[in-house]
């Protein structure tokens, strides 16, 4: 644990909440005692719903690092990470997460996830959403191929 990464990720959130880029959100991907990437919410100014700060950071450090496996890194969180930064979380690989406030103080000021939490835990055929299955044996068609693939690079 760093006070100094923690420090920085919420000052990000800070500054990104005086600019209005984006949301009060800000991350920092750090290895060892250096930092190796940074992020601020851009979801408006992008007009994308996944430009959240910790994807935006992760992105950044896999960019740097070369690597879609980010081992041995810590990621530094303003917020307790949504669902889908905390998937992005896992699938990074990422050694730790630290983050300052929590999911509850998120939903005080608008920013709430309760509800995706209750959809991901729902059998697909309740979701809010409806989710149809189609062409799963032509679909299977890939995992077929990736399997039989010898030179493929597992994640």
């Amino acid at each position: 644990m760093n006070n100094h990464f923690m420090t920085r990720a919420i000052q990000l959130s800070i500054e990104n909440a005086r600019s209005a880029r984006g949301g009060p959100f800000g991350a920092v991907v750090a290895r060892g005692t250096e930092i190796i990437a940074e992020g601020a919410n851009e979801v408006t100014v992008r007009k994308d719903p996944t430009a959240h700060a910790e994807i935006i950071a992760i992105r950044t450090a896999c960019e740097t690092l070369h690597t879609f496996a980010l081992r041995g890194c810590d990621l530094y969180a303003s917020c307790e990470p949504c669902p889908m930064c905390l998937g992005a979380i896992h699938w990074a690989r990422i050694a730790r997460v630290f983050f300052a406030s929590t999911a509850a103080d998120a939903t005080q000021n608008g920013f709430d996830d309760s509800a995706i939490y209750r959809e991901i835990a729902k059998p697909v055929h309740q979701r809010e959403i409806p989710m149809v299955q189609i062409m799963r044996d032509e679909a299977l068609e890939a995992f077929h191929i990736w399997h039989a693939t010898p030179n493929k690079t597992p994640y």
